[in-house]
């Protein structure tokens, strides 16, 4: 089983993100659950969500406390929330940000990590620039099918559509398969210096 952890703040489709990526695991003939985890729901408080592929029947139904792979759709809470708890060091950490882990304050940590599994995505300014609006959560999972290869890029596109039919949806398409790219730079760099 792989288990997904998705960390950001309310507003920002982290909720969307988790069901998103179960919708992709299952369209290409797996099981897939995603369920999110609210404190305070208000706009901007965190937001943990979370999602479970499998090649069998999922049948936990509590938090993921063992990750696999994070995705951190909003950089801010790095210094503030525990988010790396439970995170084996064989694991996967996708973080929305222009910065690099140097910049970020997390270099030291993500060190301890295979780098091809650690990569920061623009991906707001990806939303931004295809969709208008700063939604990081379609885009960071075209960076987590990248770096993960748990499910294809183009399931992902079409859970994306599915969620959001028509010129929204393919604006996030757009957004996705950049970041994708930008991860998979991002892993051929990392690989040529092993």
């Amino acid at each position: 089983m792989f288990q997904v952890r998705i960390h950001g703040r309310g507003g920002q489709g982290v909720v969307s993100a988790a069901e998103m990526l179960s919708v992709a695991a299952f369209g290409e003939g797996r099981f897939a659950q995603a369920f999110p985890s609210f404190g305070s729901e208000r706009m901007g408080a965190p937001v943990t969500a979370f999602c479970r592929i499998d090649d069998h029947e999922i049948r936990l139904r509590e938090p993921v406390m063992e990750p696999d792979a994070l995705i951190i759709q909003d950089p801010t809470l790095l210094h503030q929330v525990e988010l790396f708890r439970g995170l084996a060091r064989t694991g996967y950490i996708l973080v929305n940000s222009t910065r690099s882990f140097e910049e970020l304050g997390i270099a030291e940590f993500v060190r301890a990590f295979p780098p091809e599994r650690c990569c920061t995505v623009p991906a707001t300014e990806l939303a931004l620039k295809s969709v208008g609006r700063p939604l990081p959560n379609a885009a960071l999972l075209g960076g987590f099918a990248a770096i993960t290869g748990q499910v294809s890029i183009e399931a992902v596109c079409g859970a994306i559509r599915a969620k959001f039919p028509g010129k929204v949806g393919e604006a996030n398409v757009v957004a996705a398969r950049a970041a994708f790219d930008a991860a998979l730079t991002h892993a051929a760099r990392e690989a040529a210096h092993a």
